[in-house]
């Protein structure tokens, strides 16, 4: 009689290989980073580097044309406060001019009109604004860079914009010749400021203050509050 064909461990078909090439491995791998998202370890791009060395001017230069004023205030000294060469200060701004005009913000902190009598505006704007060029050196740094340097001249341009206008509406009879009142009455102040504070006429630095408002009051009153020129 023939043998039976055993299944059994001596005997019978040999072992499967094992499969190698279709098996996953289980070990982790480390995860794909999203496109859009910088290794933790990457460099910063070149623009995020721009905008933080600018941003280190400005806060530098606010603080030092606060303490020391814009005439003492140095190139030099913002670069060593914002831990930077001289020249990335030039490289950003141009010069100590186009520096002082994108760093200064200025409230000119002008009266509400609407609590004066209406034949006192002219009268207290002009005081108000004597006062600020008397006590604020900032101000008349703002306007000599402002008739030299473009930057400057768009500051001014702000502030008229945004602290002007909207105080001379307040007495404008008229709303739509709100701009053209509002730029008469900053001709008469800036000049007054560019002859006495910059120039230095010498006849317009004799006025004494009350000399100045007596003068220019009733025409400033007149471009507030006239019904027609």
């Amino acid at each position: 009689m023939a043998a039976s064909t055993s299944s059994g461990a001596g005997g019978g078909d040999a072992p499967r290989p094992a499969r190698s090439a279709t098996t996953r491995s289980t070990t982790a791998r480390p995860s794909t980073p999203h496109p859009g998202t910088p290794h933790p370890g990457a460099p910063r791009p070149a623009g995020s580097r721009s905008d933080a060395t600018r941003g280190a001017i400005l806060t530098a230069a606010r603080e030092r044309f606060a303490a020391d004023g814009y005439e003492r205030a140095t190139i030099r000294a913002i670069a060593r406060d914002a831990r930077i060469d001289p020249s990335m200060v030039m490289r950003y701004f141009g010069s100590k001019e186009g520096l002082f005009a994108a760093a200064v913000a200025l409230d000119l902190r002008l009266p509400d009109l609407t609590g004066i009598a209406r034949e006192e505006v002219g009268r207290a704007l002009v005081r108000h604004f004597l006062g600020l060029w008397e006590e604020n050196e900032e101000l008349t740094a703002v306007l000599r860079v402002g008739v030299t340097n473009p930057a400057g001249a768009e500051r001014l341009r702000g502030m008229f914009r945004d602290q002007l206008l909207p105080v001379v509406r307040q007495a404008c009879p008229d709303p739509e010749q709100t701009p053209a009142r509002a730029a008469l009455v900053a001709g008469q102040l800036l000049g007054l400021a560019l002859t006495r504070y910059i120039l230095r006429l010498e006849p317009a630095v004799a006025l004494a203050p009350e000399e100045i408002t007596a003068w220019l009051a009733p025409t400033v009153q007149r471009y507030l509050t006239a019904a027609h020129p």
